[in-house]
């Protein structure tokens, strides 16, 4: 009951979702999160953290940067249900559709110029 309930919450804030979906496609750094959803990094590293508690996101640690992805293999059935679910449902939303454009243009930054922009603010 306690994973079911960590995942209803997790799926409950469309931020939390908009990182999902962003997510279907690799792996992104924090600071490629932040510039998405344009909030503040500490509001994004709550999402993140409300996620990787659900257990529906991994987090993966290279020096300094941290990536977020999402979980796969060996993730509980449920788990995988859910992110399915996710896409499935929201998966093409116009948000969604606006959202993986806009990730499209921040991949294409310079990660050690994204980052430092992000940390002098």
């Amino acid at each position: 009951m306690n994973a079911f309930l960590a995942i209803t919450k997790a799926l409950s804030d469309e931020g939390r979702v908009r990182i999902l979906l962003a997510l279907r496609d690799g792996e992104l750094c924090v600071c490629q999160v932040v510039e998405l959803l344009a909030l503040a990094p500490s509001t994004v590293s709550k999402h993140v953290a409300i996620l990787k508690q659900a257990g529906l996101v991994t987090l993966r640690k290279d020096g300094r940067w941290a990536y977020y992805s999402l979980a796969r293999e060996g993730a509980p059935p449920m788990v995988r249900r859910a992110l399915e679910w996710v896409v499935e449902s929201v998966g093409t939303s116009d948000r969604a559709r606006e959202d993986r454009q806009r990730l499209r243009e921040i991949l294409d930054i310079d990660k050690e110029v994204l980052c430092s922009v992000l940390r002098k603010n």
